[in-house]
């Protein structure tokens, strides 16, 4: 996977002056453009269509500083319609824009090519099983709320301090599949996965009883698939966090499955003191196909 991976960034590097086609890029990598765009965002730590934006404008930085063709030939060359959206784009990356650049030869700001490499520390094992699961819905109280990489998710805490005791008492009888028990749910997420981009969070159920749902929540259908189930141990939030960065960076590379569309799910048990956590996470895959 990561060779392939390096094949699709080359390609980029050899096609900056066009439009780069995702879905291009995910035949080179052998992959679906989901799990592309996941892949990326988990290795790099920033979405791919921003590390194509910074990679442009390296490049461009280095021709504007050259001198030998005008702003706006440049401007065109690497996607821009207009000396002005340049300017601004030029500026938001370097903190100068492309004349003053050019006229005072100003330090600028490099995106270095990116090449992933696999390190192997075996230090621990990953816990996992994966395993085909019937159709079945999540019910529960929804919000829209950012996408939080660090630290607690301020507006999932409000979110979920809101939800009424007595629904949380109902969608606990409901709950009649694994896993069990009250599971957060994150849906509709950006294929990005850029830090503040929104996502549909669910603190819910996993059921086949949906038309008992209670007042106030929602319900989401989900088909029939293979899910990759994780468990980890460790103190809250950053045991959690560090399992969804360490089955994108660590556990997909290296098995021959790769992530599709559908909900996440996420069932926490707290310590008493709500400091530590037992995590399982469910995640919607399909087996790579060669």
């Amino acid at each position: 996977m990561l060779e392939r991976l390096n094949q699709a960034m080359e390609h980029i590097e050899r096609h900056l002056d066009q439009v780069v086609d995702v879905g291009g890029l995910a035949r080179v990598a052998a992959t679906s453009e989901y799990h592309l765009r996941r892949m990326f965002s988990a290795l790099a730590g920033m979405p791919l269509s921003e590390y194509v934006r910074r990679r442009r404008l390296t490049v461009a930085g280095a021709e504007v500083l050259a001198g030998r063709e005008s702003l706006l030939v440049i401007a065109v060359r690497y996607g821009y319609g207009s000396g002005e959206s340049f300017a601004r784009a030029f500026r938001a990356m370097h903190g100068v824009g492309p004349g003053e650049a050019r006229r005072t030869g100003a330090a600028l700001v490099s995106q270095p090519r990116l090449a992933f490499r696999l390190t192997v520390e075996g230090s621990s094992s990953m816990r996992y099983r994966v395993e085909d699961r019937a159709a079945f819905t999540v019910v529960g109280p929804r919000a829209r709320v950012p996408l939080v990489h660090r630290g607690p998710n301020q507006a999932i805490i409000d979110f979920t301090r809101g939800i009424p005791p007595e629904t949380t008492e109902r969608l606990a009888e409901l709950s009649d599949q694994e896993p069990r028990g009250i599971v957060a749910v994150c849906d509709d997420l950006d294929p990005s996965r850029a830090e503040g981009t929104e996502l549909d969070y669910y603190q819910g159920v996993i059921t086949s009883a949906s038309g008992d749902a209670p007042e106030g929540t929602a319900a989401l259908a989900v088909p029939a698939g293979t899910w990759a189930v994780f468990t980890a141990s460790g103190p809250m939030p950053e045991a959690v966090q560090e399992l969804w960065r360490d089955v994108f960076t660590e556990w997909f590379p290296a098995n021959p499955y790769r992530s599709r569309p559908g909900p996440e799910i996420l069932r926490t048990r707290l310590s008493p003191d709500g400091k530590e956590a037992d995590a399982e996470l469910w995640l919607p895959v399909e087996p790579e196909r060669g």
